[in-house]
């Protein structure tokens, strides 16, 4: 079923607001779920044999639930429209910078945290901020410029606990705290203002 929206959609979307498009997906699966896009659209996901009529029910039972997640959507979007995204020159330049102070500040942290590692590399990425491989590699964002210097620390001693712990276990996170009592406000900044600096990569 396609996406439409209310005043030309099919029967099962016609519980949803006019501003809302809805999307239904069916498949083999045995539930129904609601899920709101970044588009700020409703995709509803339900079995192939569930009538329409149980779709219009479950849509008017989350209407109000839909109504804050939209709202919330619509807010990110709007917010994704004012951001300046950034050139290639930009883009250099930050990744010059990171070649400086990077290589510097993952020296100072592995002998405090007393482990190795490989090659450092720095990276224009979308969705990550850091990797360290098996054979003890470091990935860095380039972005981590735009970022708190106390951020930066938090990625660079996250990596470096994992020439420790390959995982996210308790210990992991405790080689974290040892080093930075307070990261858990770092992971809080990354994840308040970490898809913002993302969206300013160009292409």
């Amino acid at each position: 079923m396609a996406a439409q929206k209310k005043k030309s959609a099919s029967a099962a979307n016609k519980t949803a607001p006019e501003e809302y498009v809805v999307t239904v997906k069916r498949s083999r699966r045995r539930t129904l779920s609601i899920e709101i896009t970044p588009q700020a659209a409703v995709l509803v996901r339900a079995p192939y044999s569930m009538p329409n009529q149980d779709i219009r029910r479950f849509l008017q039972e989350k209407s109000g639930w839909i109504d804050r997640h939209i709202a919330s959507a619509r807010q990110n979007l709007a917010k994704r429209a004012d951001i300046e995204p950034l050139s290639d020159e930009e883009l250099e330049h930050l990744a010059d910078q990171a070649l400086r102070v990077i290589p510097e500040r993952v020296a100072h942290f592995a002998s405090i945290m007393g482990v190795s590692y490989g090659r450092i590399t720095i990276r224009n990425q979308r969705t990550r901020w850091g990797s360290c491989s098996a054979k003890g590699n470091l990935n860095f964002n380039c972005l981590l410029m735009l970022a708190p210097a106390d951020v930066l620390d938090y990625v660079i001693v996250h990596e470096l606990a994992h020439r420790k712990e390959m995982n996210h276990s308790k210990r992991f996170w405790s080689e974290v705290a040892a080093v930075l009592p307070d990261y858990r406000d770092y992971v809080a900044w990354l994840k308040d203002h970490g898809t913002e600096l993302m969206q300013r990569m160009t292409g």
